[in-house]
């Protein structure tokens, strides 16, 4: 499962004859050792185990490079870092979250292949304006290899698509829901405007009790008051996965706030910050960290067709990969009909029974990587074989239009807002339900 003289953690299978016991990992360490040189043996001590996490294990130098990892990032947004004993136990709670969904992912055949994030290392350089060679100088800058980056970015990818899988399953938005949020957009008269947030949690549970976090909140206001900055105190004291960037939620439109924010974020000023505010996920504060207005009536939607092809039991990623590629040459050099292979081919169970072809999309609608291929290509265009997290797809342009949103499209907004809030609650609940239920034995 890992390289265990190394800093990497890479998911593949364990190599046959790697014993599972703690006692056969820390026999191969001991070898290792008495490999190297003698002055290399001197220069290299002993790696620690950190921590056992089902069939895995966690080093003590991971633990430190992932305590880097949030300084760094601290650091490069200006606030003061929180004591390093609570860096570290962040950075192994992180590597154990990780560890246990890696696993999980490697049992279920969620894989991210070389191609795949070669586009995805690509996109992220050609996003920052920079060539390939200049995204790895940059990195290199910021001491991080290109090949960490790739590992990096390899398993958040698997972990996003897991969460994808687990938990949109526990996710279920209702009609009346639907209804009911229009309602309530319609009667507040929402303006349009988008917020940059950032939140502080205290969580509430057995350890933690509610009176408890809510004398907490006041403290924090108090230390507010005196001149301490948000961002600083999110990094010390919030339970939320934003605390390693200073409680940071990026921008969010009106319809997307969670409803315990949305009566009080517009009525916030710039750089304000609320009340406490209490849920069953804890008490929380948030911050008003900028604002802008405007929104756009017409959007362009693109009518497109696809073929499907899913990652699983039976099919690995390099299989699907090259069937998608063969299915793409079968269309485009020997002329076959793109409909009967969606039909014959596709995993799209949907829109394989017409030909491949779905409903008329808008922006956000769809997956990103989905949408960075469809959006701003002209009727008629083939697009080659390109990977999402549901799978490998290969694509058509059929139709383009502007259109001007009514009820239906108000409706699919609604709906995938109203998700996405469900889906941020249930994540969190799905990581701790599985968090529980992994064996974890802590040495340090």
């Amino acid at each position: 499962m890992r390289n265990i003289t190394g800093s990497l953690k890479c998911l593949r299978r364990r190599p046959t004859g790697v014993p599972k016991s703690l006692a056969g990992i820390l026999w191969l360490l001991l070898l290792a050792t008495l490999a190297l040189p003698v002055s290399a043996a001197k220069e290299q001590p002993l790696d620690r185990i950190a921590a056992i996490v089902e069939e895995d294990i966690i080093l003590a130098s991971e633990i430190r490079e992932r305590v880097e990892q949030f300084a760094n990032n601290l650091r490069a947004q200006r606030i003061t870092l929180p004591p390093q004993e609570e860096l570290e136990k962040r950075a192994l709670d992180d590597l154990i979250d990780e560890s246990i969904q890696l696993q999980m992912a490697q049992r279920m055949g969620i894989r991210v292949g070389d191609s795949e994030l070669n586009q995805t290392m690509n996109r992220i350089a050609e996003h920052n304006g920079l060539s390939l060679e200049e995204f790895q100088e940059a990195l290199k800058e910021e001491g991080l290899s290109y090949a960490a980056a790739r590992e990096k970015f390899r398993r958040e990818m698997i972990t996003t698509r897991l969460q994808q899988r687990m938990v949109d399953a526990r996710v279920r938005v209702t009609e009346k829901e639907v209804q009911d949020y229009l309602d309530s957009v319609a009667a507040r008269g929402d303006s349009g405007e988008e917020y940059r947030l950032a939140h502080i949690l205290l969580a509430i549970d057995a350890d933690n009790p509610e009176k408890q976090q809510k004398e907490k909140a006041r403290d924090i206001l108090r230390q507010l008051q005196a001149g301490e900055t948000f961002g600083d105190l999110a990094a010390r004291y919030s339970d939320s996965g934003s605390a390693m960037s200073g409680g940071d939620l990026g921008w969010r439109a009106a319809s997307e706030l969670p409803s315990l924010f949305a009566a009080v974020v517009p009525q916030l000023s710039e750089g304000e910050v609320s009340d406490p505010l209490i849920n069953r996920s804890g008490v929380h504060l948030v911050r008003l960290v900028e604002k802008r207005g405007g929104v756009t009536q017409v959007v362009s939607q693109v009518l497109p067709r696809h073929i499907l092809l899913q990652v699983n039991e039976l099919r690995t990623e390099e299989q699907a990969e090259a069937l998608a590629r063969d299915l793409y040459q079968r269309i485009t050099e020997k002329g076959e009909s793109f409909g009967q292979l969606a039909k014959g081919y596709s995993d799209d169970s949907v829109s394989a029974s017409a030909g491949g072809t779905m409903e008329w999309v808008s922006p956000g609608e769809t997956v990103p990587a989905f949408e960075a291929n469809v959006f701003g290509k002209p009727p008629g265009t083939l697009v080659p074989p390109f990977r999402t997290q549901f799978g490998w797809h290969i694509a058509e342009v059929l139709e383009v239009r502007d259109y001007d949103i009514g009820d239906r499209l108000e409706q699919q907004q609604a709906r995938q807002i109203l998700h996405r809030k469900k889906f941020d609650d249930e994540r969190r609940n799905w990581l701790s339900e599985i968090r529980d239920e992994a064996y974890v034995q802590i040495k340090i």
